[in-house]
């Protein structure tokens, strides 16, 4: 029954985090558990059966969570901390199942059971799900980055609200005309590629479902993944300055840190109302 129980956890997995998930094809892999469960139990079937259905779901479940979250058309602005943690679980598991399969194959060719050219199709399926490991890895440090620069923000405007003083040095405030309109932030993109040949790195475009989990209300602002004091980020306070563009230039959550530093272009995030 605990085999049978973490199926059931991974299928739900998959109705949690699929972009486009199949209730029949979850019905019909819980049915199809249940009935080798029953045949085990009643002895017609080995325990062998149940585990290979089983580690066949739980793969399946692990396959479309990557697809939804690391593959699929969801953005890193549209990835929640559930999603993002359920991604790279995803690919530890993934790897650690490859690896076992290695350890097993190794064993059997030192036992002379197989030939030794059975390893390689089980050296490719881990340095796929390796690959697959790393990508994941590396979306998350992204996403985390972004989570980053919220809480700096949170942090940062918390601590304006009790004292002015205590921000200084720790962000550059402007507020401009007190509006970002889309046509200044087009210019915006085309002069910084002008300038440094390379994208205005956005990192947040407007609402995240990041921002609403921490209670911001981010439409109309725009985060910019920019040290304030580098080269690029002043030419882009200046530039902001000159279009009278509001921003919020942040140093990081702690003094001496870069870690979630970036310029927020817009006006403040206000609070997200109940009504919202």
């Amino acid at each position: 029954m605990r085999r049978s129980g973490s199926v059931c956890l991974c299928l739900a997995a998959v109705c949690t985090f699929a972009q486009t998930p199949d209730p029949h094809a979850t019905a019909d892999a819980q049915a199809e558990a249940e009935r080798v469960r029953q045949m085990v139990e009643a002895g017609v079937a080995p325990r062998k059966a149940l585990d290979d259905v089983t580690a066949q779901q739980e793969q399946a479940a692990d396959e479309a969570i990557l697809q939804a979250t690391l593959y699929g058309h969801l953005t890193l602005e549209q990835l929640t901390p559930e999603q993002s943690a359920a991604m790279i679980g995803a690919a530890e598991r993934q790897m650690r199942r490859a690896q076992a399969k290695v350890d097993e194959a190794k064993r059997l060719i030192a036992e002379g059971v197989r030939p030794i050219t059975s390893l390689t199709p089980h050296l490719e399926e881990l340095d796929a799900v390796r690959r697959a490991h790393d990508s994941a890895q590396s979306r998350a440090r992204l996403f985390e980055n972004l989570a980053a620069m919220a809480r700096a923000e949170q942090e940062l405007e918390a601590q304006l609200a009790e004292s002015p003083e205590t921000g200084l040095g720790l962000a550059d405030r402007y507020d401009g005309d007190g509006i970002l309109l889309p046509a200044q932030i087009r210019y915006l993109e085309t002069a910084f590629e002008r300038e440094f040949r390379r994208p205005l790195p956005v990192s947040a475009n407007g609402e995240t479902e990041l921002h609403r989990s921490l209670g911001f209300d981010h439409r109309g602002r725009i985060d910019v993944g920019l040290h304030p004091d580098s080269r690029e980020g002043g030419w882009l306070k200046r530039h902001l300055e000159l279009l009278k563009v509001p921003y919020i230039a942040f140093r990081g959550a702690v003094r001496g840190q870069s870690t979630g530093a970036h310029i927020h272009m817009g006006p403040p995030s206000n609070r997200i109302r109940r009504s919202d």
